[in-house]
């Protein structure tokens, strides 16, 4: 990862694990993260993003630039959070990067949290490395949003490239349409 300057940044952690929501807010600070903003589970994430559109200082911050949560977690889990993000009306910001810090990182999992608008997965244990390097690629490559009934989120496809191979989609170009962020994402 480059050197950048994440002092200005603020990361949501979302996790039921007082431990490991600790251990990735400490990583996140020493890093250079400016903010990092911590739920217990996806319930007081939501309360939290709520409180933030209708009172930013006592919710202690303005907007976020990425969300790292858990996926299973009591009483709201992770799923449940990234429904509410990119669906429900009340999300502040239905582009924000959304990416799951889990053990369940089995290849089922990962398409399911693609297919519900995941940005990225990282599988626990994780490295710092491997953390700087999914913060790294967030910043220096992120990915349009598309829009189709049945999905919304960032594009599934990681290379440009991937297109040219021949479209495998259902759907027709007339029926996707690609959403971008107003320049802030």
């Amino acid at each position: 990862m480059e050197d950048y300057n994440l002092s200005l940044f603020t990361v949501m952690v979302v996790d039921d694990n007082s431990y490991m929501r600790n251990l990735l807010r400490s990583v996140l600070l020493r890093l250079g993260t400016g903010n990092v903003v911590v739920a217990n589970d996806g319930g007081q994430a939501i309360e939290l993003l709520k409180l933030m559109q209708e009172d930013p200082r006592k919710a202690g911050f303005s907007g976020l630039d990425f969300v790292m949560s858990n996926w299973e977690m009591s009483p709201v889990g992770g799923l449940m959070l990234l429904r509410w993000l990119r669906r429900h009306k009340d999300s502040p910001d239905k582009f924000v990067p959304f990416v799951f810090v889990t053990g369940h990182a089995d290849l089922v999992k990962v398409q399911e949290a693609r297919d519900l608008g995941a940005t990225e997965v990282l599988a626990k244990p994780y490295s710092i490395d491997k953390l700087a390097r999914v913060l790294g690629q967030l910043i220096e490559r992120p990915r349009q949003f598309v829009l189709t009934p049945m999905y919304f989120g960032p594009d599934r496809r990681r290379r440009r490239d991937e297109a040219k191979k021949g479209e495998r989609r259902i759907l027709t170009e007339k029926e996707a349409i690609v959403v971008y962020d107003d320049g802030n994402y």
